[in-house]
Parts: structure tokens; C-alpha cells; sequence
């Protein structure tokens, strides 16, 4: 098994919630939390495993602070149902982008008491069209990016 294999593999219990969500529900973030709680064992798990990574260099290992990134796998890689996932580790703002099939964020908090977008540690869901600044404020975060079918539009906001 392939060290992406392996990391799909662990993120399997997540996939399986998440492949279900609709971006578009302006519940899914609700559904998410409420599926899978960011202090549950879960996701604290998952925070561990994120954290270690972008420690050990293995994850968010691309660009400098305040944004490094990592792709995890593509949309296509046999068990991510579709959704390509990304890591980041950000202590500022990041390039703007638009999200063409929607955006599902897993935010876990490092240091200091961090938000995202405004948005405290936990499950963030943009709807598809929908275009930001990713920005994390008041600390540090490790962040996973769920996007359906991999689609994001790296660019000013559309006219």
C-alpha cells in the first residue's frame, strides 16, 4: 500500500459521511457536526494524524506561512468518493478561489484561539459558486479541503 492509499484508508470513516453531503444544504455543516463532533474520537484522531503529518513534513508541506499545502489525494484516487482532499495549515489569508461544485472544510484548531473565515474550529461548508479569501484569524490551523470533483477556481472574485 502506497503512503496516499494508506492516508485515504485512514480517512475512510470521514469520506463515508462526507461523500453524502450536499454543499448546497445550508444544513450541511450542522449534518457534518453532528455526524462526525469535532471532539469526538473521530476527529480528534484525525487532528492527531493531521497535526503529525504537517509536523513530520509528510502533509501541508508546500509553500510557507501563512499558508502551507498539501494535495492528499486527487479526485479520482479509488476510495475518496469522488472528492479530492487537500491539507493546509494556515495562520493568515490564502489566495482567493471559487468553489464550482462546493467546499467542505474540516478546521482543527493548533494555537491561540483560531477562526476560519470568521468560523470557530469545526466543520465549514461553502456552496457551490460560492467564491472567498480562505483567512484564519486569531491563531493556528490545520485544515482539510473536501472539494467535490476537485473543482476549485484559483482567481480574483467573477464580475
Amino acid at each position: 500500500m502506497t503512503e496516499r492509499d494508506n492516508l485515504v484508508h485512514r480517512l475512510s470513516r470521514v469520506l463515508a459521511v462526507v461523500k453524502d453531503i450536499d454543499p448546497a444544504d445550508p444544513n450541511a455543516a450542522a449534518t457534518l457536526s453532528a455526524r462526525l463532533p469535532l471532539h469526538g474520537p473521530e476527529l480528534s484522531e484525525l487532528a492527531a494524524l493531521v497535526r503529525a503529518g504537517v509536523e513530520q513534513g509528510s502533509w501541508a508541506n508546500r509553500g510557507e506561512l501563512p499558508v502551507l499545502w498539501s494535495r492528499v489525494a486527487k479526485a479520482d484516487h479509488p476510495g475518496t468518493h469522488g472528492l479530492s482532499i487537500d491539507a493546509v495549515s494556515m495562520t493568515g489569508p490564502g489566495p482567493g478561489h471559487a468553489h464550482p461544485q462546493g467546499e467542505i472544510d474540516l478546521c482543527f484548531a493548533v494555537s491561540g484561539a483560531p477562526h476560519f473565515d470568521g468560523h470557530e474550529p469545526g466543520w465549514v461548508v461553502y456552496p457551490p459558486g460560492s467564491w472567498h479569501v480562505p483567512t484564519v484569524s486569531g491563531g493556528q490551523m490545520d485544515i482539510l479541503y473536501f472539494l467535490p470533483g476537485g473543482a476549485i477556481e484559483f482567481g480574483p472574485r467573477p464580475a
